[in-house]
């Protein structure tokens, strides 16, 4: 089992910066078979939309389209913290942020189907 848990959400205005954090815990054995974490957000009556993704060993990322530029995706090395660097937000980044956990390589890193851990999420609210 693993537990992710997010933080570092919260209002700003348009042009802000943001950084969310997202802690992985759970026994030694079920960390280290993380292989990909992944953040996902969803907006108000809209699906869940994946945006960043990184394999947690090696250099990977992905970006969906609609952050490519204004988000990083980061970890540290001891694979159990994941940060999201999110810069010039704008209005329609508005939407509840979750952390994701895969174990073995997501077919689609950015698609919820290859996750099996998820965080509660956190609040980013982005004013015009």
């Amino acid at each position: 089992q693993v537990q992710l848990v997010e933080s570092g959400g919260g209002s700003v205005q348009a042009g802000g910066s943001l950084r969310l954090s997202c802690a992985a815990s759970g026994t030694a054995y079920s960390i280290n078979v993380i292989n990909y974490m992944a953040w996902f957000r969803q907006a108000p009556g809209k699906e869940r939309e994946g945006i960043a993704a990184i394999s947690t060993y090696g250099t990977d990322t992905h970006y969906s389209d609609s952050v490519k530029g204004r988000f990083t995706i980061s970890q540290v090395s001891a694979k159990n913290t994941v940060y999201l660097q999110m810069d010039s937000l704008k209005p329609e980044d508005t939407a509840k942020y979750y952390c994701a956990a895969a174990f073995g390589y997501p077919p689609d890193t950015l698609s919820t189907p290859g996750y099996k851990y998820w965080g509660q999420g956190t609040q980013v609210t982005v004013s015009s």
